[in-house]
């Protein structure tokens, strides 16, 4: 892929807000990739050059490897050094008729915790997620890792922060335990106001409670 794609799916190395540790800029989102109403998993390309020096030299072999089977028609090998290249964390996607190799990223979304799936309204906030992000190209300032090693970041898709938008709608609980900022507070207070979303129901349970008591097996 060229420098323009690399450019608008790349890998930011200037933090644009406190705490940031990196920005990426993903490719179109999938919304397979979507794994719950706070988690979606993105892929930025490796034609950036920040990104293209953190790919394993392994998996550049690989690379190259599946190029040249690919050469001589032998797909069997070719698809068998493709998964090769996917358990080490990369895809080959295509992006404006051309191939791009990309890496896979995990986001948490940062500030927010949102129904699990086997919860009421889980479904419904993994599918408005999924409204938002299917097809789009993500900003995401990243600040940490989590324990499940996922980026903990906010979103931004055209300029619009995801995590208000899931808030507003009242598909998500102000996470105050790890994120303190008084714009996701009020954005929650006025879900609750309106009854939208899981607020139309009159005590819904948080889901770090519903975890709690699901590893307590009660």
């Amino acid at each position: 892929m060229g420098n323009a794609l690399g450019f608008l799916y790349g890998h930011c190395c200037k933090p644009s807000a406190a705490g940031v540790a990196y920005e990426l800029h993903t490719i179109p989102v999938d919304a397979r990739g979507v794994v719950d109403g706070d988690g979606v998993n993105v892929y930025v390309s490796t034609s950036d050059p920040r990104e293209s020096r953190l790919v394993p030299q392994e998996v550049q072999i690989t690379v190259t490897e599946r190029s040249e089977a690919r050469a001589r028609r032998d797909y069997d090998q070719a698809d068998a050094l493709r998964q090769s290249i996917a358990d080490a964390g990369y895809r080959f996607i295509k992006v404006q008729n051309e191939e791009v190799l990309a890496r896979k990223y995990r986001i948490r979304l940062r500030g927010i915790d949102a129904p699990e799936g086997d919860m009421p309204y889980g479904k419904e906030a993994k599918e408005e997620l999924a409204k938002i992000v299917q097809g789009k190209c993500l900003r995401v300032l990243v600040y940490e890792e989590d324990q499940y090693g996922r980026c903990v970041g906010d979103i931004y898709c055209n300029g619009i922060f995801v995590q208000e938008l899931m808030l507003k709608k009242g598909m998500a609980w102000h996470y105050t335990a790890y994120d303190q900022r008084a714009e996701l507070a009020k954005w929650e207070k006025s879900a609750r106001a309106k009854r939208v979303g899981l607020w139309a129901s009159p005590n819904p349970e948080e889901p770090w409670e519903w975890r709690k008591n699901k590893r307590e097996g009660r």
